[in-house]
């Protein structure tokens, strides 16, 4: 099975002692694999799941079992992943997937991100005197869209009805589940700055604080809104009792969102992009969000010999860099809604834009303020899963930058996201601010074929570092020849302080952030060509990844070591 898996399972012997003395990593004993793995990759035949909590992994399997589809599976767990983990996602939030459907042998994108409400204009922000859109309150709310993403994946790809899906979540939400470390530590840190909101404290605090790890969390109120979805459909949601709840919550708040944001609103089907990286089609999603970034770093560094320049050296880490600076100025300028600007998509994941973009690559020294290209005219939560029939779901779901807006509706158990934040309110810019219009976004689902048959499903979470770890995981597992588990188990990148969407500028040539495990030699190195490196700030995403072995009939899962998580199968 392993001659099968070329590219991704190098000599284990060579993978072993070379990773091992390009990073300072902490050794397991291991008799087989890489020293920094956590842990070997589940491997099962009929089905998989990965996310960022156990409990809402087992409820994927458990709908697999029952029948179900893998989008009904992904349904379930993005249920249960709303009620546990609050912090990261939610029905407040947005969604994105990226489908695989065995029968058809196609892939298929969905774009359930919502829009600017009508009331958001440029003028009011001007009027009164607002010089970016807050991250916080009543204002950076656009229309919550994954409960109608919800819908269109269960309509085209469902087997199980709504009811069942949402029951574990409902069953969980009325009778408690013990929080995780990561949460329990996020809630807490989320509570300091939008604890004040209505709502919030009623629903997120019940005994006066967040719970703590290990302790019964239950949120009645999130039972009975899922409740009303499961029995009433989307409609309850977007034009029912939910949504005159949440307009007169609104208005209450002075927020800008109404009801008939809500009823106007839906997804939209869209082809997924690719570029072929040294064999390897990686699939994203077109803008508004991020994803063909990922694309573009990854084209850039198909030009050089990343394999010869070693994971965890100075080399390899400058070129990386380098190329996801010259990648996020074009995402900065070109990035936004399609229905409102033409971004030239096909320009800039092509090859030939790459070569000349790479061309302005220093190898001795970092760049300050690269810009963006000449063309002609952060939480949330990832999980992946597949069922016996083939078919697999990339699916990503966020409130965005810290749990959402803050704002917490008229009992309804759940936190609306933040995410109109992310426009500019500079007159002219691809992503200034319109009604109707869906912001910029980060949440990105990542999809892997190779030779026209489905590879991988991934995805890796955490804003502006998703790119970035998208980009990284794939060199890891093509250019480093790491396994699945090994591949999210290494060391990261994360640079910050590019140019944004917003209309912000780097010039100074942002934060380098290692995460612990590379050398010192490697930072003095770094150091020494310009680059300013800042601490491990813990903001190097969480990963989940499926892999289909078509020649045994297995599925290979992997987990992020840094999340709570887990990837099982059946």
């Amino acid at each position: 099975m392993n001659q099968r898996r070329t590219g991704l399972v190098a000599a284990i012997a060579a993978l072993a002692g070379g990773i091992a003395m390009a990073q300072d990593l902490p050794g397991y004993d291991r008799v087989a694999g890489a020293r920094h793995a956590s842990r070997s990759e589940v491997i099962a035949p009929h089905g998989m799941a990965a996310t960022s909590q156990p409990l809402a992994t087992q409820i994927a399997i458990d709908i697999l079992k029952a029948g179900g589809s893998a989008v009904d599976a992904a349904i379930a767990a993005n249920a249960a992943l709303g009620l546990m983990e609050p912090t990261g996602c939610g029905i407040g939030g947005d969604l994105f997937a990226i489908v695989w459907d065995a029968e058809k042998q196609e892939l298929a994108g969905l774009n359930a991100s919502g829009r600017a409400p009508s009331l958001m204009t440029l003028d009011y922000f001007r009027d009164n005197d607002i010089d970016a859109i807050p991250r916080f309150g009543p204002l950076p709310m656009s229309v919550p869209g994954a409960v109608d993403g919800w819908y269109e994946l269960h309509e085209r790809y469902g087997r199980l009805p709504m009811s069942e899906l949402l029951a574990p979540a409902i069953a969980y939400a009325e009778d408690g589940f013990p929080v995780t470390e990561v949460i329990a530590f996020y809630l807490e840190r989320n509570a300091e700055r939008i604890g004040e909101y209505p709502g919030f404290a009623e629903t997120f605090m019940p005994e006066g604080r967040t719970p703590r790890k290990g302790e019964m969390f239950r949120n009645p109120r999130l039972a009975n809104t899922y409740r009303k979805i499961a029995d009433d459909g989307r409609d309850a949601f977007y034009k029912g009792e939910i949504a005159k709840r949440i307009d007169s919550y609104m208005r209450e708040q002075g927020a800008l969102l109404r009801y008939e944001d809500l009823a106007q609103h839906e997804s939209e089907w869209v082809t997924p992009v690719s570029t072929n990286y040294r064999g390897w089609d990686i699939f994203e999603l077109p803008p508004n969000g991020q994803g063909i970034a990922a694309l573009q770093i990854l084209n850039i560094l198909e030009g050089f010999d990343i394999a010869g320049m070693g994971f965890g050296s100075a080399e390899y880490i400058h070129t990386f860099v380098e190329a996801k600076k010259l990648a996020f100025e074009d995402r900065a300028r070109f990035y936004a809604d399609m229905d409102f600007i033409d971004v030239p998509v096909e320009t800039l994941i092509s090859k030939e834009y790459a070569a000349a973009r790479r061309e302005l690559i220093d190898p001795d020294k970092a760049t300050r303020s690269p810009g963006a290209g000449i063309l002609e005219d952060g939480d949330t939560i990832y999980l992946t899963v597949a069922d016996s029939d083939g078919n697999m779901v990339s699916l990503i779901q966020s409130n965005y930058v810290g749990m959402g807006s803050g704002m917490t509706p008229g009992e309804l158990g759940f936190v609306m996201q933040d995410r109109a934040s992310s426009f500019s309110l500079t007159e002219g810019h691809a992503n200034v601010v319109e009604p109707g219009k869906r912001p910029f976004h980060t949440i990105i689902p990542a999809f892997v074929m190779k030779d026209g048959k489905p590879l991988m499903s991934f995805g890796l979470m955490g804003g502006s570092m998703q790119p970035q770890g998208h980009a990284q995981i794939i060199v890891n597992l093509v250019d480093f020849g790491m396994n699945l588990q090994e591949a999210g188990d290494a060391a990261r990148i994360n640079h910050t302080g590019s140019s944004q969407p917003d209309g912000s500028r780097m010039n100074d040539g942002g934060t380098l952030h290692l995460e612990d495990g590379f050398s010192a030699k490697t930072r003095a190195e770094l150091e020494a060509m310009g680059h300013r490196l800042g601490p491990s700030n813990g903001s190097f995403g969480g990963y989940q990844a499926i892999y289909l072995d078509a020649g045994e009939g297995v599925y290979f899962g992997a987990s992020e070591v840094r999340k709570d998580g887990q990837a099982a199968g059946y």
